[in-house]
């Protein structure tokens, strides 16, 4: 028994090991803009990191450890209040699809305003896909260098995701609203 659980740990570590080398890789320096003042470059590259660090690499302990704070407040209706919940949000999200990555296309800044354009994808074989995955503007304020809110607008762009949207949307799990 203990041969096959050091096994089963062995293959579960090179997995995720194997995924997170695979991971899709936000290209910041691209993405960052001359005209941002510090304060929206610390923001914008804040957030970067945290993106990368969930919603691609999927390492949910470095994100309670380094982004986890009690302010933060989510107005996704689906998701309740607090780091910990978006972390199982997205723990429940990869077990479904393990592919899952989070491309980030366009980033804006407004003091300690930031806005993802971003596209979600669900199988590897769809990344770059426009028609596949979802639409996702991500919006969070950010207060000394802590992430403290969290808008989202979310739009699937091919049949499957229009299903499974329509199939596991419906529970408000906060009382935030969503402006």
């Amino acid at each position: 028994m203990i041969i096959f659980n050091y096994l089963l740990f062995a293959s579960y570590t090179f997995d995720l090991k194997k995924r997170n080398m695979e991971s899709l890789k936000i290209n910041y320096d691209k993405l960052q803009k001359d005209h941002w003042s510090p304060q929206e470059k610390a923001n914008t590259k804040l957030l970067a990191d945290f993106v990368q660090t969930l919603m691609n690499d999927h390492r949910f302990e470095e994100v309670l450890q380094r982004f986890d704070n009690e302010k933060y407040r989510q107005h996704n209706r689906g998701i309740a209040d607090g780091m910990p919940a978006l972390v199982e949000y997205v723990k429940g999200f990869t077990k479904r699809f393990p592919d899952y990555t989070y491309d980030v296309k366009r980033i804006h800044a407004d003091g300690d305003m930031v806005i993802f354009h971003s596209q979600i994808t669900t199988n590897k074989k769809d990344r770059g896909n426009e028609h596949k995955g979802i639409n996702l503007t991500d919006t969070w304020r950010v207060e000394n260098n802590q992430i403290v809110e969290h808008w989202d607008s979310l739009q699937p762009m091919n049949g499957f995701m229009r299903f499974f949207f329509w199939l596991t949307g419906g529970k408000v799990a906060n009382s935030n609203g969503v402006y």
